[in-house]
């Protein structure tokens, strides 16, 4: 059985996540569909901004900063578990200054999604805009920098630790999809006015996909967990290595000769006396 352990703030960051959106868009749905203030004309569909600032703007704020709080967590976590040992530890400088760097990109994610939670797009469209573009691009380029990292760890422990590339390549998709629809986000929202409601649907795919890739660090995380019939990842590596050392065999020098091990070669006779001349 599992313990609670360090897996668990992914856990909260997506489930807090997802029940916010849920509520979001069930409440505007509920209501009828409504079109609100901040709607462009011809827009139906209403951005996940339009509904959070409206009566659910509360909610909006405090899901969003337990989402990215416990998301930065599981980065800070992750970071130090490698470095106590626990998980498999990075390899060189180039890893550890990507974990650094993905942590401080995350940081700045998480204060771009507070801030614009806060600036409504109601009373503040434009700094609303610009920190909805600092959340997504500082996690993307979080998500680059650790699968550079799980990249590099990966192919190192190749044959050990697999989950790091299965890992790599669940945070590698979600990079290539989120790019892919960040770029027809911007298309359809800020040069189209008529394709509004492709960019208010395009906005809550993305957030949607955003919950998988808050879920893949459970997997960079469980590793981690000591239980009686369970060694953690980092350790288990140690573990085998100091087996290993503890099996090799030494085997005694060979002489040079065919005295055995009675010889004294560094005295240059034989402990039985000096050797006979025929």
């Amino acid at each position: 059985m599992w313990i609670i352990s360090f897996w668990i703030f992914p856990v909260i960051s997506a489930c807090m996540w997802i029940a916010m959106l849920a509520a979001m868009l069930g409440s505007w749905c509920v209501q009828g569909n409504p079109i609100y203030s901040s709607m462009e004309p011809g827009q139906t569909i209403a951005y996940i901004s339009d509904v959070g600032a409206q009566g659910l703007k509360p909610l909006f704020i405090t899901g969003s900063v337990i989402t990215v709080v416990f998301l930065d967590l599981s980065f800070i976590a992750e970071r130090w578990l490698r470095h106590a040992g626990q998980l498999v530890p990075n390899k060189g400088l180039l890893d550890k200054a990507c974990a650094i760097g993905s942590i401080f990109f995350s940081i700045a994610g998480a204060v771009g999604l507070i801030l614009l939670s806060i600036f409504d797009t109601v009373h503040h469209s434009r700094l609303h805009g610009g920190f909805l573009a600092m959340f997504l691009v500082a996690y993307l380029v979080s998500a680059i920098l650790i699968c550079v990292e799980y990249l590099r760890i990966g192919i190192f422990y190749r044959s050990h630790h697999r989950v790091l590339l299965a890992s790599f390549w669940i945070k590698a998709v979600f990079v290539v999809i989120e790019i892919a629809l960040a770029i027809a986000f911007g298309i359809c929202g800020w040069h189209r006015p008529q394709h509004r409601n492709a960019a208010a649907v395009l906005e809550w795919v993305i957030a949607l996909v955003f919950t998988f890739y808050v879920l893949s660090f459970v997997i960079d995380l469980l590793p981690a967990v000591r239980t009686r019939k369970h060694v953690p990842q980092g350790e288990k590596r140690i573990g085998s290595a100091h087996s290993e050392q503890s099996n090799m065999v030494y085997e005694e020098p060979l002489t040079q000769n065919s005295a055995g091990p009675n010889a004294d070669m560094s005295a240059g006779y034989y402990r039985d006396g000096p050797p006979q001349h025929f």
